[in-house]
């Protein structure tokens, strides 16, 4: 649609950030799914531990290497293009997988809902670069942050409900059939963005000035120890309160998604606070760092304990954990966003995601192996996951220097 002068009127920014924060949320409901059904998935397709850890790193393995074709092809194609083409794959790949019938057809589906999920946070963050005043910015990051951690919430109590009514399988389908539906209103959004040859041509940042940043690779410990303790409670959380500490399906959902929601209101207030503080003479610094760093001593604080306290302590220490990770969610984009600036953003956040993502990969998995070796307890991967918590301190604080915009020109 254009003006009368033939301008592009753009969708306003609260309603372009209000359909991407419900892209997220559709895909962490979308990738959460396997944990919430785990026991029953299990049992239908005789899965082992091990093997259920290699079906959640085979998504992140995608999800993560696929970060950085994302990142390219945001640039170049656009960031509404490629976050439409990724959400088709990842609903058709949710809703095939209720008809599945074994290990390597389920593998392939997770491989497939990786690639598609892989362009969601190269997307928006370019997109926000590039359509959000820099005041708003922390609401925005907020907005994407409350979609993407009320995602798993809404999962895990709608999910477990329908599961433990009709099974895994036609919640699947009927999952997957409905994130297609937000593909209509996506199609008719209007966003600001360089046309392919003129963001070629005026494409003054290069891959190598983003890769010798010092703040990328500090970003992407920080973000690397931060997944590694929210993949492990995405993934083994519903089945570690069924199988150890003897709670229902409804009732794990019933706590899990009261966390999960806990995590996302607080992200939610983050954003906004983020966008005050700063007004109000805040170093963006300050602002960001301090509640990652808190968010990392109360991550190894509460990993280190959750296993070896009553049941009311360990599900008082996970909200106290879902608390100060949701404080923290928008400042891992918001920093990208700042220093990266609309050029290179996408491609920033595909270098720090694919790093942040390992987690996915070798966390998950070795979990899944930690758990087997020590006949079902869940001690040592708690363990591991707490201290995980020290290289986020290091990358956050030790690493990551002054939160600014590069001056690409000099850098």
């Amino acid at each position: 649609m254009r003006n009368e002068a033939g301008a592009l009127r753009t969708t306003a920014p609260l309603v372009l950030v209000g359909l991407m924060a419900t892209s997220l949320f559709i895909n962490y409901i979308d990738r959460g799914n396997l944990a919430t059904g785990a026991t029953q998935v299990r049992a239908d397709l005789d899965l082992s531990a091990t093997a259920y850890g290699a079906l959640a790193a085979g998504f992140y393995f995608a999800y993560a290497f696929c970060q950085l074709p994302a990142g390219a092809l945001s640039d170049r194609l656009g960031g509404k293009l490629v976050l439409g083409l990724g959400a088709l794959l990842w609903s058709v790949s949710t809703l095939l997988t209720g008809f599945v019938q074994g290990f390597y057809g389920l593998f392939i589906l997770r491989l497939m809902l990786g690639m598609g999920e892989s362009v969601a946070f190269t997307t928006t963050s370019k997109i926000i670069a590039s359509n959000v005043p820099k005041a708003q910015m922390g609401l925005a990051n907020g907005l994407i942050g409350f979609g993407y951690l009320v995602g798993p919430a809404a999962g895990t109590l709608i999910g477990g409900m329908l599961m433990a009514r009709w099974g895994w399988r036609p919640t699947f389908i009927l999952f997957g059939a409905l994130s297609l539906l937000w593909l209509l209103p996506w199609s008719r959004v209007q966003i600001r963005e360089a046309r392919p040859a003129e963001t070629l041509a005026r494409q003054a940042v290069t891959m190598r000035q983003i890769l010798s940043r010092r703040a990328l690779w500090g970003a992407s410990l920080g973000h690397f120890a931060g997944n590694w303790n929210w993949y492990f409670i995405l993934g083994y959380l519903p089945m570690y309160l069924e199988m150890q500490r003897g709670f229902s399906k409804e009732q794990m959902a019933e706590v899990v998604s009261s966390a999960y929601l806990v995590n996302a209101l607080a992200a939610l207030a983050a954003g906004w606070a983020f966008d005050k503080l700063i007004q109000r003479g805040w170093s963006p610094s300050l602002t960001l760092k301090a509640p990652l760093a808190l968010a990392h001593l109360a991550g190894l604080g509460c990993m280190l304990a959750m296993p070896f306290m009553p049941l009311g302590a360990c599900i008082a220490l996970l909200f106290v954990y879902e608390i100060f990770l949701g404080f923290s969610s928008p400042a891992y984009f918001m920093i990208p966003q700042i220093m990266g600036g609309p050029s290179a953003a996408a491609r920033w956040v595909g270098v720090q995601n694919m790093m942040g993502n390992m987690p996915g990969i070798i966390g998950v998995f070795f979990a899944g192996v930690l758990i087997d070796a020590g006949g079902g307890s869940y001690g040592t991967a708690f363990l591991l996951a707490g201290l995980v918590n020290v290289l986020g301190l290091v990358g956050w604080l030790a690493i990551l220097p002054k939160v600014a915009p590069v001056d690409w020109d000099a850098a």
